[in-house]
């Protein structure tokens, strides 16, 4: 009996702290979604700078931060867009300066890559910094598919241009000991135990992942905030997903983005994309390995297809032309 009564109070003892943990967890989820403070983001600094500002979740949080009152430093390649992007920031009213800077990821070098931004940058009050451009897959495909001048881009957008331009940065805030770096990761790389077809997106997302754990811990003492946020989809030109619930627009989750910043080293900030975490990290790894490969064959599918008919179509016109010459001659 007391082998029994031991057993069964151990039993009770574990299942009572098992549920306080999941209690405490839920508890402080809600804290963070819904009852939390936004930190002050001008406390950080006056100007905050953007890279990826001209599309998607990178613009959104360029509009955010406007509206807070920061000036902008809007870094991107194309500089009839960083014109745009400029004018709808004063057409929304936001009465802040915005320096853009033309600058090209995938042909710029590292050492030209610091050189420029802290030219950019000199002066100025830099408080914010948000690694937001990314470049993916036109559509999923096996990793030996991948064309070369692909494969490079990737890595020179999503792995060289956050680390140089941090570089860049980080010296501004060391000095007047604040700031806050934000890195646009992926659910991929947190959220699914796998990413097959989309390798290479994936592991470059996973490198900003670690990079920002590593370099949070080396500089929070110094008053950085350094963060990877992690989104599952939402509704961009890289994604070209219809907005929903769990797809939110750009200007949705830019909100939740900027709720965030200055807290956890690695955060969910959606609503309804924690909420799929949650259920996705209870299916069993073996289940969504399986679903996920079936899932990127069925889109690698429609994108050989579509690639066929675009190749076809241009190889007919050119045959028209052509016959249209001999014609003509």
């Amino acid at each position: 009996m007391e082998m029994l009564d031991f057993f069964l109070v151990a039993t009770s003892t574990i299942g009572f702290i098992r549920v306080c943990k999941a209690l405490i967890k839920f508890l402080k989820w809600v804290w963070v979604m819904f009852l939390r403070p936004p930190k002050d983001l001008k406390e950080y600094g006056s100007w905050a700078m953007i890279t990826g500002s001209t599309d998607g979740i990178g613009k959104a949080m360029a509009l955010e931060f406007a509206s807070k009152g920061l000036n902008l430093v809007l870094v991107g390649r194309n500089p009839l867009k960083l014109e745009a992007t400029s004018k709808e920031i004063r057409d929304h009213g936001h009465r802040v300066e915005v320096k853009c800077v033309v600058m090209d990821m995938e042909k710029v070098g590292g050492v030209e890559m610091v050189k420029r931004i802290e030219e950019a940058i000199e002066g100025l009050d830099i408080g914010l910094l948000v690694n937001g451009a990314g470049l993916a897959y036109p559509y999923s495909r096996f990793f030996h598919e991948v064309d070369l001048q692909l494969m490079d881009a990737i890595v020179r957008v999503n792995v060289e241009g956050p680390t140089w331009i941090t570089k860049a940065v980080l010296p501004t805030m060391i000095k007047k000991k604040k700031g806050a770096i934000i890195n646009i990761g992926s659910g991929s790389t947190v959220v699914l135990p796998s990413y097959p077809l989309v390798a290479l997106y994936a592991a470059s997302k996973g490198y900003l992942q670690m990079f920002s754990r590593c370099i949070s811990l080396e500089y929070k003492n110094q008053g950085i905030d350094i963060q990877c946020q992690v989104p599952l989809f939402v509704s961009t030109k890289m994604t070209k997903m219809k907005s929903s619930l769990f797809v939110p627009t750009p200007e949705t989750y830019g909100k939740s983005c900027t709720s965030c910043i200055g807290y956890e080293k690695l955060v969910v900030p959606y609503f309804f994309h924690s909420l799929q975490a949650f259920v996705i990290k209870l299916i069993p790894e073996t289940f969504m390995d399986s679903y996920m490969l079936r899932h990127f064959l069925y889109f690698r599918g429609r994108g050989l297809s579509r690639d066929s008919r675009i190749k076809a179509l241009a190889a007919s016109n050119s045959e028209a032309k052509i016959t249209n010459e001999d014609g003509a001659n």
